[in-house]
């Protein structure tokens, strides 16, 4: 596992859990409003974070946190994350997996094996927009595999979409809807502007809350379980 960071404590990112959030290295999109450029472009990677230095601080910490998040970057790209969610599984927590939905295969064998308590999987753009927001080549039917396997799966799960302009419009978040629609756990997040992958490349902004607030109304009115956050 390439870790480009571990955060020991987390009261949010686990939803009702105590958390400590693994941070994996390498990204196969590029999307402009990333907020972790140092795990996304080899460019900003720094000396991974050693495998054992988190499992020691796991074991120190059993019956004090109760849950493991691992994000990235993109945390399916790594060659060992099974092997790697096994042995947190095997020391009694639960696993949170952070994902942007590209490899349903790996998604595919983590649930079968039971390793994951907790999924979020990040929509980026409406399926025939993705290579245009994700800025790499993707077939959309590839994320409308891994929605399918995770809204069915039985484990606990969010899908999300980031709002940022000029990315997306209200048209595309409508069409997003209308791709899961019946899924019971849709999140809107507001772009928080800060450090980013476009580094000023590209003026971005948020959605301004009232124009959030109507497209979550809409979304409940054609079967999308949404919030804000």
């Amino acid at each position: 596992m390439h870790i480009g960071g571990f955060q020991r404590f987390s009261l949010i990112e686990y939803p009702t859990k105590i958390s400590a959030i693994v941070f994996t290295q390498g990204c196969n999109f590029r999307c402009p409003y990333c907020h972790n450029p140092e795990l996304v472009d080899p460019r900003f990677f720094e000396q991974p974070i050693a495998e054992e230095a988190v499992f020691s601080f796991l074991e120190k910490r059993k019956g004090k946190i109760d849950a493991i998040s691992i994000t990235g970057g993109e945390p399916t790209l790594q060659e060992d994350l099974t092997e790697f969610i096994r042995r947190i599984k095997s020391m009694g927590y639960l696993v949170k997996l952070d994902t942007n939905g590209s490899n349903p295969e790996v998604l595919e064998q983590i649930i079968g094996e039971g390793l994951v308590d907790y999924i979020a999987m990040d929509i980026k753009a409406p399926l025939s927009r993705y290579r245009e927001v994700v800025e790499r080549e993707i077939d959309g039917e590839i994320i409308r595999k891994s929605i399918d396997i995770i809204a069915s799966s039985g484990v606990s799960y969010e899908f999300r979409t980031t709002l940022v302009k000029p990315l997306l419009s209200k048209q595309d978040i409508l069409d997003i809807g209308k791709t899961i629609k019946g899924i019971r756990n849709y999140i809107l997040q507001r772009f928080v502007p800060s450090k980013t992958l476009a580094n000023g490349t590209l003026k971005l902004s948020p959605f301004p809350m009232a124009e959030m607030e109507l497209l979550r109304e809409e979304l409940r009115r054609h079967g999308v379980g949404c919030i804000l956050r």
